[in-house]
């Protein structure tokens, strides 16, 4: 048996380390570690409600606009604010915006480096990698100038972006042509990533932490030529996903098919929803409100919510749920059998629960969400001509299941952010002015329920006096990072971790994949 320790994580936002125990080629337990304390909750005590969403952006550089929304959600359900509904669209745009900048930022710059070795695309034939991606349906780039850019690097004694990678790992398993496509592609992918990022500029202010979705609603008002800005940036990206990034997606997946063999995880997932209509029903969001175990639908409730600490560092009450939870750290020592992470463990009517994409479009494909259905069926009917046999939906519930998700929910986010941009334009048009209005109560008591790009996000605020009281946070890596719970029950990434083939434990690839997957 043997034990192995990858620290650092690279290739996420954070830091995170990971310790398996490999027995016969496979992974016989794990036990995941959040090195980071963070402790926004207690610099926001005291203050006013508004300053909550400018501060709680600080939590994370990659998706500080679902942090805004969920600190601005749960002040105004404290205040009794109901938003126009111009600040809805505008919310969802943005929000929609660092989703996509998020998910191609994911694909192509952190988790691909997983599948695609580099090195391999120096021996691709360039005419049949223009004739692969032909049959693939991706789009096509100057491959061949590509790959003497590449040699180049070689030649130099260096990889550039590329020299950190298990190059020639028996798992890796893409030809040299598929290798050299994808290459090509992660070059483009850091352009359509600024585009994403410019539609929150022009709508929030500036990118990574943006300025305009203050409780009430929003500052940001809109006009016909910025909107036209937006739907410029909006296309680009649009067409980037539905011609490069689904269709890299489907060619590769067919020569990973293994992999919907493992990395299941704990079988609950969670989702509060994002994106909301006009009715403000988070069971009616694009990507609608809701759990499941296995694939039986359940409705969540945010009072279920609690979080142990027996394996975390904080000399905090136990067992509580966030309304009333507190954050005193207080770091011993690491221990795999008492305390070794900084995450607490949060569950769900006492269960782990998966969050992020895979929950989300479980949750809406069981709710049959008519576009997330479509997409995933589709999905299925490539991958089953691939394996050569039907596959049912509960393949998704693994390592390649959990990948595509992610993938195929950045195809329905950005064809819905096209009619949000229309409802936006039709707005301005009608003389739709409204965009924001005052709190008439300064105590209150609220959570903001809504969903980061890596998964449900709950910011609960208690407001007393008008400053705020008490607030807790329970981000989405809380969720899947989570350590074991007081009864000894894994959190989701180390239970996802456990069955995981490992060919060589000194390159452990397998074991990144999984815990890339979650994009901790």
């Amino acid at each position: 048996m043997a034990r192995v320790a990858i620290d650092p994580i690279t290739r996420i936002e954070g830091h995170l380390r990971v310790e398996i125990e490999v027995d016969s080629g496979v992974v016989k337990d794990a036990w995941v570690s959040g090195g980071l304390y963070r402790g926004m909750e207690t610099v926001l005590q005291g203050r006013a409600p508004a300053d909550a969403f400018y501060i709680a952006q600080r939590i994370c550089g990659v998706c500080p606009i679902s942090h805004g929304h969920a600190s601005t959600m749960g002040s105004e359900a404290a205040l009794g604010i109901k938003i126009p509904n111009n600040a809805r669209i505008v919310r969802n745009i943005i929000e929609g915006a660092e989703f996509l900048h998020s998910h191609v930022l994911w694909f192509y710059t952190l988790t691909a480096l997983d599948y695609v070795d580099v090195v391999s695309a120096l021996s691709a034939n360039i005419a049949d990698t223009y004739a692969l991606a032909e049959k693939a349906g991706t789009t096509t780039a100057d491959f061949g100038a590509i790959q003497k850019r590449l040699a180049g690097f070689v030649k130099g004694g260096q990889l550039s972006i590329f020299t950190n990678g298990y190059w020639g790992h028996p798992a890796m398993k893409l030809p040299a042509e598929l290798n050299l496509i994808a290459v090509a592609h992660y070059l483009e992918a850091l352009q359509i990533q600024a585009q994403a990022a410019e539609i929150i500029a022009i709508m929030g202010g500036k990118f990574p932490h943006f300025m305009t979705s203050i409780p009430g609603g929003t500052s940001w008002v809109a006009s016909e030529q910025r909107l036209a800005d937006v739907l410029f940036r909006w296309q680009g990206v649009s067409d980037f996903i539905t011609n490069t990034m689904i269709p890299d997606t489907l060619a590769i997946a067919p020569f990973y098919l293994e992999a919907a063999g493992y990395g299941k995880g704990v079988g609950n997932f969670l989702a509060w929803g994002v994106f909301d209509d006009v009715s403000m029903d988070p069971k009616k969001r694009v990507m609608p409100r809701g759990a499941l175990t296995g694939l039986t639908p359940f409705d969540p409730k945010p009072e279920e919510v609690t979080e142990f600490i027996k394996h975390s560092w904080y000399d905090s009450g136990d067992n509580l749920n966030p309304a009333k939870g507190e954050t005193k750290a207080d770091f011993t020592t690491y221990d795999l059998n008492g305390k070794y992470s900084w995450v607490k463990a949060p569950r769900l009517n006492g269960k782990p629960m998966e969050v992020g994409p895979l929950a989300r479009m479980l949750v809406a494909y069981v709710d049959g969400v008519a576009p997330v259905k479509a997409l995933v069926d589709g999905a299925l009917g490539a991958l089953s001509k691939a394996a050569g046999k039907k596959l049912p939906p509960t393949v998704l519930v693994s390592l390649l299941g959990r990948v595509a998700a992610r993938n195929l929910e950045a195809k329905v986010i950005a064809d819905a952010m096209g009619g949000w941009i229309g409802e936006m334009v039709a707005a301005v048009k009608g003389g739709d002015s409204k965009y924001f209005v005052e709190a008439t109560q300064s105590d209150g008591q609220g959570a903001g329920l809504w969903e980061a790009p890596r998964g449900a996000l709950g910011h609960w605020v208690n407001v007393s006096g008008g400053k705020i009281a008490n607030y807790q946070v329970v981000t989405p890596s809380t969720w899947d990072c989570s350590p074991r719970d007081d009864a000894g029950v894994r959190g989701p990434m180390e239970e996802a971790l456990v069955g995981t083939p490992i060919a060589d434990p000194t390159k452990p690839l397998e074991a990144l994949r999984i815990v890339h997957s979650f994009d901790p």
